[in-house]
């Protein structure tokens, strides 16, 4: 110890206290100081603990998945019924190669049926799994070449014919996924593949949408109705000329309470 310092400069650490040894050789008593805990030391260990608690909380939070509680259903050729433009054969629109689902359609394309005043679409309409209560999950992964802009990539649409037509819509414009025609949920995804997870709870009218594990949207419903998922190319205003979407991976679950 320097010799300007002596025991006592650290007492805000440390208690001098005594305790008994015997040496074998000398059989003689010693006394040597010994540390305590001290109420700084009592302070700083309750800290570590709690910083230790918070850290191993956010890693928790870090690495839980949206699907995470959720059940996986079967998905069959059955459960993908395919939309596009009436007067053209489904090769002309759509192809699946290597598991990827392209899926394209022209701004000056007919509609999915004759008489319909809905705009040109080419969009896979999940069936068998229509729902009006409970927590459902649609997931996929996304490419969205350059161009493709004023297009509805992925829906949860409503079957009870009344308006609103959909709970959601995920929307691109100009290379940013949108909320409808509205909230920034990624910007830049074109040229990319983007997983995308949604998630509708019917029972407490919320939808949440995350992005590559990342939740990046939560919003109101717009009430009760039967629904079902939906995903491609659906054209909306100011739609490009072409519009395209490739989707790989499909996967709807379900939550059991």
């Amino acid at each position: 110890m320097p010799h300007h310092m002596n025991q006592d400069s650290f007492a805000f650490l440390y208690k001098p206290l005594t305790f008994h040894l015997f040496s074998p050789s000398s059989w003689k008593q010693k006394e040597f100081p010994a540390m305590a805990p001290s109420p700084v030391w009592h302070f700083l260990l309750t800290f570590l603990i709690l910083l230790s608690l918070l850290l191993n909380e956010s890693l928790l939070l870090c690495n839980a998945d949206p699907t995470d509680g959720f059940t996986r259903l079967p998905l069959t050729d059955a459960n993908f019924e395919l939309q596009k433009p009436y007067n053209i054969p489904l090769a002309k629109r759509y192809s699946y190669v290597n598991g990827v689902h392209r899926m394209f359609v022209y701004s000056t394309d007919k509609p999915f049926k004759a008489g319909s005043p809905t705009d040109p679409r080419t969009e896979i309409r999940i069936k068998g799994y229509d729902y009006s209560s409970g927590i459902w999950q649609f997931e996929g992964y996304v490419y969205v070449p350059n161009g493709t802009s004023g297009t509805s990539i992925m829906q949860i649409h409503r079957s009870d014919g009344k308006k609103p037509a959909t709970n959601l819509m995920l929307m691109v414009f100009k290379g940013d996924l949108r909320y409808y025609a509205g909230t920034v949920v990624e910007p830049n995804i074109y040229n990319r593949w983007v997983r995308v997870n949604v998630i509708h709870d019917v029972d407490a009218n919320k939808v949440t949408t995350f992005i590559n594990g990342v939740q990046k949207l939560k919003v109101g419903g717009k009430g009760p109705s039967h629904f079902y998922f939906k995903c491609g190319v659906y054209a909306q205003n100011g739609e490009s000329h072409y519009m395209e979407a490739r989707w790989r991976d499909i996967k709807i679950y379900r939550k059991h309470k």
